[in-house]
């Protein structure tokens, strides 16, 4: 796990300065990679790296890695689970290897077979390959968008990097406020890819690659797999026990390939079944590793409380068990480098800056993650209850007047006595994108002109696009599916895999995703529609031929919980910074209140974050 930053420049501008742009830029993200540091420069380019050696800890492995041939240069960032059987294949074929890293296997592979390489990847991964006899630069990022990169047209060229807040540390990229990063920030919580906070930055799109000459690419993004796909496949029926035996195989499969590593690794452990079953694998497999668990004082005897149940697993596995209590004493004390690490705004991360930092703190440089079993297996009751409110709202709502006759009831209600999201029924109701933006939006589009400019967030919406803005091509079997696929876009993508990464990141933590993997969706494509209504997280559940207890299984969905509302109502640091009147009105969620705190801090930062850079 590292960060990569590079710069094409314009064959009219000269190199001075450049090599100092992108320094500038791994200086930046060197928690990504505390191991090496490595700066190349070429003809018309110069490429950074920061390494957190996790395969082949010698240096002859540090980056960037140039070919045998020096016909071509990586940067890399992240981890190829099956390049062990890439290499035997290429070595079939007459290769030869002077390294046990995925990052040389990545650079034979594009020289035999340019982006055609791409679905032969497992794992999570975003890299650059510069070939100097074209003088051409290839991007590609993993198919869930794991691991991020990000780019943006200067004067000087074409930049790139792992975060964005590298790329505005280069000196080189302006920071101009784009209107659909900030409307979605907003109205999600977190800012939807492509978009960035700033105007001009770029996310290149999960799943996609793209190629640039002379200092500008040459073409628009092109996708090499949509994970959205998986929910559109025609179903195959099959009994129980041959379903159970299919998840089995598959979730087994994955656990294995993301325990690949020449460091230690742990475990985060909830008292979930998503992590309780990666943990159950883990144990099946033989690996030793340490689950570590994180408490708060203020869930103790309730049922958000981890702990007790995540106990009870570790000891069901023969586990060695590590459970960390933090307070809101040391949030507060984390806050300016949870917000200096915070690479684009949101308002979640907390939960996995805490359990990144207990991991971190045990000495760990890698750890696994139970994230996206929901989204894969329908475990978020939001799967079933958007489809069914859909339904009975679209015919609610086919009575001629039966909209109006809402607003006016809506317009009756006394301020702060119910959730302000009522206000939207009568726009959204009724299709499935708008109930699905209902439930998962945390400020809606009406509400926008009080948080920001009314002319930024007109723009803003209009570049978001769609009728729920922000959401397109819902393409699904059926509306459980659509849900799900949903949710694995955009609240999974954008907000929990982003999340993980900086944070984890911060600690200099590679986090490993067995249930996010490509592979792993292929495998059970045609089966997710047996999934619904709990099915999914009881087969994930028996996944390990010892299942997990059946107290985990049948304890009620809780969460990776925060005890946020707590800590913003007793602290006096947190009730003083500053947000808008409207986030302080009575009866404000704590996650609206959280998101005007988070943007203020974090804009506040970035103005000094610029002049320090501009100063030097």
């Amino acid at each position: 796990m590292c960060g990569i930053a590079g710069l094409i420049c314009t064959p009219d501008v000269a190199n001075q300065g450049n090599l100092n742009a992108v320094r500038r830029m791994t200086l930046r993200m060197s928690s990504r990679g505390p191991d090496a540091e490595g700066i190349w420069k070429g003809q018309h380019v110069v490429l950074g790296h920061r390494r957190l050696a996790i395969l082949d800890l010698d240096s002859r492995s540090n980056q960037p890695m140039h070919s045998p041939d020096r016909r071509s240069s990586i940067v890399f960032n992240g981890e190829i689970y099956n390049f062990r059987e890439l290499r035997k294949e290429l070595e079939d074929q007459g290769e030869v290897f002077h390294t046990t890293s995925d990052t040389e296997v990545l650079l034979s592979l594009y020289a035999r077979y340019g982006e055609a390489m791409l679905p032969k990847l497992r794992g999570m991964f975003a890299f650059g390959i510069w070939q100097n006899d074209k003088q051409e630069l290839f991007l590609a990022r993993d198919a869930y968008g794991i691991k991020p990169l990000y780019y943006a047209a200067s004067g000087q060229g074409f930049v790139f990097a792992s975060q964005v807040k590298a790329l505005l540390a280069s000196g080189l990229v302006g920071r101009d406020i784009e209107p659909a990063g900030l409307a979605g920030f907003y109205l999600w919580g977190s800012v939807p890819e492509p978009w960035t906070l700033y105007k001009g930055v770029l996310s290149l799109p999960a799943g996609s690659w793209m190629r640039v000459r002379r200092g500008a690419a040459t073409h628009s993004p092109v996708c090499w797999y949509d994970i959205r796909s998986a929910w559109n496949v025609e179903q195959v029926a099959c009994g129980s026990e041959e379903l159970q035996q299919r998840v089995r195989s598959a979730v087994t499969d994955a656990v294995r390939a993301h325990l690949v590593s020449d460091v230690p690794v742990s475990v985060f452990l909830s008292g979930g079944v998503d992590s309780g079953a990666v943990t159950g694998l883990v144990s099946q497999l033989g690996a030793k590793v340490k689950a570590v668990t994180v408490g708060f004082r203020e869930f103790e005897s309730m049922s958000d409380d981890e702990a007790p149940v995540a106990s009870r697993i570790a000891s069901h596995y023969g586990f060695e068990h590590e459970v960390r209590y933090f307070s809101r004493s040391e949030f507060e004390a984390d806050l300016p480098c949870f917000i200096e690490a915070m690479d684009q705004p949101t308002i979640d991360g907390v939960n996995s800056w805490f359990a990144s930092k207990a991991v971190a703190g045990l000495g760990y440089k890698v750890v696994l993650s139970g994230v996206g079993g929901d989204e894969l297996f329908y475990g978020y009751p939001l799967a079933h209850e958007i489809p069914r409110s859909a339904v009975r709202n679209r015919w609610l709502t086919s009575f001629p007047g039966s909209r109006a006759l809402l607003r006016a009831a809506i317009r009756r209600l006394p301020p702060g006595r119910v959730h302000p999201k009522v206000t939207g029924l009568p726009e959204f109701m009724g299709s499935l994108s708008g109930e699905y933006l209902l439930r998962r939006a945390l400020f809606l589009p009406h509400e926008l002109p009080e948080l920001m400019d009314i002319e930024l967030a007109s723009e803003g919406l209009q570049r978001l696009g769609g009728s729920a803005p922000g959401i397109h091509n819902i393409k699904a079997v059926d509306a459980e599916g659509a849900v799900c696929m949903l949710d694995s876009s955009l609240y999974m993508r954008n907000t929990l895999l982003r999340d993980s990464d900086w944070t984890s990141m911060a600690h200099s933590l590679e986090l490993r995703t067995p249930l996010v993997d490509s592979k792993l969706l292929q495998d059970l494509q045609l089966f997710h529609t047996a999934f619904k209504r709990g099915a999914g997280k009881r087969l994930l559940a028996h996944s390990p031929l010892k299942p997990l207890p059946a107290e985990v299984f049948l304890r009620p969905k809780t969460g990776f919980a925060v005890p946020m509302t707590q800590w913003l109502r007793q602290s006096t640091n947190l009730q003083n910074w500053r947000h808008s009147t409207y986030l302080s009105q009575s009866g404000t969620p704590w996650t609206r209140r959280w998101a005007g705190m988070v943007m203020d801090r974090f804009l506040s930062h970035a103005e000094t974050e610029m002049a320090s850079i501009l100063a030097s």
